[in-house]
């Protein structure tokens, strides 16, 4: 075995000064920036291969954490096929191959909505493939489909590919009766297509130069044309989506900042008209807009965050109006503190709530052939299900007639299902469960909700999963990966892992801390850890650990902490915060050097993102609170945990050069000896690898590390 490097790569110091609010920072590392320079390239490499010498021992262990895996993953699978138009659709896998293929039947009657057995490796009557991204990927380091519509009639595939990692997409037409490829090919797309009710229109969106997505396009197929712009966003605080609503009556653009929202609406019969704003933008006030024909008459429903009688409506409600006058609106749906209105659905015979309570996902179901005139709240009835924790969802539905409704749902020891319901009856159907080869039996798994105490009093809920038997002791603790999220509202829910098992059948106890700045307790939870109440997040996962570690979970020799992209900022947060109580930490494509990031405009997304962290740029306040807790900007002479840091040279959300400057400034300052380590995928993105077995060797390297770190393998 190779020797072991005591030391790391040295980066060279560069002198740079920045001044802002009078306030002038050094910073010897940003020269790092330059991915263009060779040195930057040589630093990257050399950190990637002294990483690799220091994790070179877990290559047995990461060859049988990926056999595991491998083992457990049925390879030949193919998903529940749905129902669109006159074809059921459906996405095969196969042995050996790291990517899906698209594939369609024709349904054989129009009362058919069986879906067909389904049957891995075995072809279905009529069975053809729409796309193989195997063969589209071939020759390329990294592959990513972006979007992968048929055209209403189903003539046309209109599909996208990225094959740097870039998020910058190409997209293409094929012509599904004769196989044929059009000559038109977009570069430089967003990734998403949608086409007219006509099947003769595709809508794009291009971004700007700091990758927002800010322009919507027409593109007529096979014309010849110039594409027509039919929407541009300006202000760059807003990105642009574009979608046709499940009835399909309706094309619409949706423009939204974080805290501002605005919905365009077009006839999709009328393409080339012009697309009219559905409610004037208000600053604060978020909406979105859904069609629904109740007892034959068109209303949109609108779900939004509005202010009324001198009540914030921060957890949403549901409005109900004609689409004839959508200004004339009426409550449907009423506010509630303690529950979270994330979406409304529309079908021709139901609607479906989906919400937050409790700090899980929910779904209620009205059914409007039961019911005279416009529902009401209380005719929304909601699923219910055993497990304390679970996740729960509207399947793929995207017919707007149909009998019954697809729902899903897992837990965290439960592989996820598809179930049909039938919604006059209740009566459930198994449609596909996700299958896990081997001896995989739920009952040997638990899962549990404890509840952590901040320092300021919050209730912070903490999810629990561990193999039966494995309890708290003091006396005896165990090994434990503690991980966050805790930005964007976004709730890290309930949800089942095959590669999780490798961690758990090792004795490792996963915990997963539901911190302010998501979105698991409602809006105010968001609310309560962003902008100027940001250190909330970091100060929920450190007392989330000390939780752990008080009531005998764990102790500092045996926890590890993980987190991602904005996760991966709260990881250097914390190493700064509470080093002392982490044996290693895994930051992946983290954002470390907020501050910096955020003072520059010209940077990729940052605008956008000010709404989220504060402007730092033009207030002075907002520039103090993020230089107090950005990781890069107090990394500081501390005995820092191990640290393996992973990013990606071609992210164009969080730029490698972050992870770079903060490990380069890790290893120059840290006190103790324990490695600080940095991993550059060198043609990847934010995502990471592409390719399923190039993902499941990533995920293997990432708990080989973690194992060592909780000292799960000392048991071996």
């Amino acid at each position: 075995m190779a020797t072991v490097p005591s030391t790391p790569p040295v980066a060279k110091k560069v002198r740079t000064e920045r001044t802002h609010h009078g306030d002038t920072v050094i910073d010897n590392y940003e020269w790092l920036r330059d991915k263009d320079d060779p040195e930057v390239i040589a630093f990257l490499e050399a950190q990637n291969a002294y990483t690799a010498a220091h994790t070179d021992s877990l290559a047995g262990l990461r060859s049988e954490i990926f056999g595991e895996i491998k083992s457990r993953v049925q390879e030949t699978d193919m998903s529940l096929p749905y129902r669109l138009g006159t074809f059921w659709y459906f996405v095969r896998t196969e042995e050996g191959k790291q990517y899906s293929v698209s594939c369609r039947c024709p349904i054989t009657a129009d009362d058919d909505w069986t879906p067909p057995q389904v049957s891995p490796g075995e072809p279905l009557p009529g069975e053809e493939v729409l796309l193989d991204s195997n063969i589209e990927s071939e020759g390329h380091d990294f592959f990513s489909l972006g979007a992968a519509t048929v055209s209403t009639d189903g003539q046309w595939l209109a599909y996208s590919t990225d094959v740097v990692g870039d998020e910058r997409y190409t997209l293409r037409f094929k012509n599904l009766t004769t196989g044929e490829l059009l000559d038109d090919v977009i570069a430089d797309t967003a990734g998403g297509a949608v086409w007219s009710r006509d099947a003769k229109h595709v809508f794009y969106q291009t971004v700007d130069d700091s990758w927002r997505p800010d322009t919507v396009w027409r593109h007529d197929i096979g014309a010849g044309t110039d594409d027509v712009k039919v929407f541009h966003e300006p202000d760059e605080r807003y990105w642009v989506g574009m979608g046709l609503t499940r009835s399909r009556r309706y094309l619409m653009i949706g423009v939204g900042s974080k805290i501002t929202s605005e919905v365009y609406v077009l006839a999709a019969d009328d393409p080339t008209g012009e697309f009219v704003s559905v409610a004037p933008r208000v600053e604060g006030v978020e909406y979105d807009v859904e069609h629904a024909v109740i007892a034959g008459e068109d209303y949109f429903l609108f779900t939004h965050n509005e202010e009324r009688g001198g009540v914030k409506y921060e957890n949403s409600a549901v409005d109900i109006a004609p689409v004839a006058d959508p200004t004339q609106r009426r409550e449907l749906i009423g506010h509630s503190s303690q529950r979270r209105i994330e979406s409304v659905d529309a079908f021709a015979d139901y609607l479906t709530l989906s919400y937050r309570e409790n700090a899980l996902p929910q779904v209620a179901i009205a059914d409007l052939r039961s019911i005279e005139g416009i529902p009401k709240a209380d005719d929304f009835e909601p699923l219910a299900f055993d497990q304390e924790l679970y996740s729960v969802g509207l399947g793929g539905n995207p017919e707007f007639v149909t009998p019954s409704l697809r729902i899903g749902y897992t837990s965290f020891i439960e592989p996820s299902e598809v179930m049909s319901l039938d919604v006059a009856t209740g009566e459930r159907t198994l449609l596909k469960r996700q299958v896990v080869l081997g001896d995989y039996n739920a009952d040997e798994y638990t899962q549990s909700r404890e509840w952590a105490t901040a320092t300021d009093g919050t209730k912070i809920p903490l999810s629990i999963v561990r193999r039966k038997g494995i309890d708290a002791d003091a006396a005896s603790p165990h090994p434990t990966l503690l991980y966050a999220y805790g930005s964007y509202e976004a709730s890290m829910d309930p949800g089942f892992s095959v590669s999780r098992l490798s961690m758990l059948d090792r004795g490792v106890v996963f915990v997963i801390a539901h911190i302010r700045g998501g979105g698991e307790l409602g809006r105010h939870w968001y609310e309560d850890g962003k902008t100027l109440t940001k250190k909330n997040t970091f100060t929920d996962f450190v007392d989330s650990a000390r939780h752990l570690i008080e009531q005998g979970w764990t102790d500092p020799k045996h926890l590890v902490a993980e987190g991602g992209s904005a996760g991966g900022l709260l990881m250097g947060a914390v190493a700064n915060l509470a080093p002392e109580l982490f044996n290693g930490i895994l930051a992946a494509v983290p954002f470390v050097d907020a501050l910096n990031s955020i003072l520059d405009p010209s940077l990729p997304l940052t605008v956008i993102e000010w709404d989220e962290w504060g402007d730092p740029l033009h207030d002075p306040q907002v520039y103090e609170y993020m230089k107090s807790y950005s990781p890069y900007e107090n990394v500081g002479a501390k005995p820092y945990p191990s640290i393996l840091a992973l990013n990606s040279l071609n992210d164009t959300r969080v730029l490698y050069v972050e992870a770079a400057k903060w490990v380069a400034r890790l290893q120059e300052k840290t006190t103790a000896d324990n490695p600080i380590l940095l991993k550059t995928e060198m043609s990847a993105g934010h995502g990471g690898v592409s390719g399923r077995y190039k993902q499941w060797e990533e995920t293997a390297y990432e708990l080989a590390w973690i194992l060592r770190q909780t000292g799960a393998l000392d048991n071996d």
